[in-house]
């Protein structure tokens, strides 16, 4: 004998965003391989733009852990696009610095990204496309602006490699 499922009460909200996510993070890397760079690689060049910082605090806000950080900084310097200098404010710290080449890649990459997410935004209709962006920053400030404190961290799904 089976039992029957469930029956839903509300929509599937971490089904939708997941999949959203999924497609746009595999649309993006698509994208950005055609220059040779990754969605990290970008977010540190891009990040490493906007004013001097370190290592760590690149990896805090491309969400990477210490180990994805090395890896995707070391592909920046053989590539040519990023090195680790001493800072000019702390002598024991060390930053990253985009070189010309990196910038130029960066500027590149940029325009690849924002045109995924018009492609994405661009298939809505227009007044569609304004309650979606305000409804998710909303979420984003709002109810879902931080982690739960939880027993054990929950792990994003890995991404299948092709």
């Amino acid at each position: 004998m089976t039992a029957m499922a469930p029956s839903r009460t509300e929509p599937d909200l971490s089904f939708l965003l997941d999949r959203t996510s999924h497609v746009l993070r595999s649309q993006m890397a698509a994208a950005l391989a055609e220059i040779g760079l990754t969605a990290r690689m970008h977010c540190v060049l891009v990040h490493a733009l906007e004013e001097e910082r370190t290592q760590i605090q690149l990896a805090e806000l491309g969400d990477m852990d210490k180990t994805t950080m090395v890896v995707t900084m070391d592909a920046l310097e053989r590539a040519g696009l990023a090195e680790r200098r001493p800072s000019s404010t702390d002598r024991r710290a060390r930053i990253v610095a985009v070189t010309e080449k990196g910038a130029e890649v960066a500027r590149q990459s940029q325009e690849i990204v924002d045109g995924v997410h018009a492609a994405a935004l661009g298939s809505l209709p227009d007044d569609e496309r304004e309650v979606l962006l305000r409804a998710m920053n909303r979420l984003v400030t709002g109810h879902l602006a931080t982690l739960p404190e939880a027993p054990q961290t929950v792990r994003r799904a890995r991404e299948r490699t092709k």
